[in-house]
């Protein structure tokens, strides 16, 4: 057992895990504050976490693969802390964000699409004044001004800061041989963002998920990108979506 707290999208968080490495990957978000709430993993979350990851490579059409402890143990912290800030008005959602010139950028896309890839020509292009928040599960802060914060569950490349920044933009990447940008509109993006947000195990509380994201692209700048593997793919992303 491993004992410690964190602060995620500004909320200090008192967790149980069973392995030692989880409190090791989670330790740049560590805090001395007085905990919000608690939570605690046992061998059950483990096996629920298993059972969800293959009914997820079902879905999506994956090959599966069994997960290691130390693997479900953080997923199951993760998907705690997920659920509680829920009900505090702070979503997740599958994407990976950049901030350049402290302003964030969040990409989204169906896994395998090249999310990672195209940030990654970001922190090439921009240099210092690129920094990842999450390259995998960015949490947002449903406020006035939508703000996207960093979380140790970052994807297998680990690339995450524990910082808090406006959210500038959403990009719904596509693969594509040129590299082409548009302005979307909010009906057209909500299928997609509503796919790759946190969904609460309650089903009852999917309703005030929608509300959730439906307010996120009121608030948010929408855009689509066809994106090839070309790094000036950065350079064109950002002239558009800084304007």
């Amino acid at each position: 057992m491993a004992d410690f707290t964190i602060k995620i999208a500004g909320v200090p968080i008192a967790v149980r895990s069973l392995f030692d490495s989880t409190r090791d990957y989670c330790r740049a978000y560590f805090t001395e504050e007085e905990p919000q709430f608690r939570v605690s993993i046992c061998r059950e979350d483990l096996e629920f976490e298993q059972q969800a990851a293959r009914e997820e490579a079902i879905a999506e059409g994956f090959r599966f693969r069994n997960f290691p402890d130390p693997y479900l143990d953080r997923t199951s912290i993760q998907r705690k802390v997920a659920e509680a800030l829920f009900d505090r008005n702070i979503l997740v959602l599958h994407g990976s964000v950049i901030a350049v010139d402290g302003q964030g950028y969040l990409f989204t896309a169906r896994s395998g699409t090249g999310k990672s890839t195209h940030t990654r020509f970001w922190r090439e292009t921009f240099g210092s004044r690129a920094v990842m928040v999450n390259d995998d599960k960015p949490f947002l802060r449903m406020e006035e001004q939508i703000l996207v914060c960093g979380a140790p569950w970052s994807g297998k490349h680990g690339l995450d800061t524990n910082i808090t920044v406006p959210l500038k933009a959403i990009c719904i990447l596509e693969r594509g041989s040129e590299n082409r940008i548009r302005p979307m509109g909010a009906d057209e993006a909500l299928p997609m963002l509503l796919h790759q947000s946190y969904h609460p195990l309650d089903p009852e509380k999917h309703p005030r998920l929608e509300e959730m994201v439906v307010r996120l692209t009121d608030r948010t700048p929408l855009w689509n990108m066809e994106c090839s593997l070309d790094p000036k793919a950065a350079q064109v992303a950002f002239d558009a979506m800084s304007r």
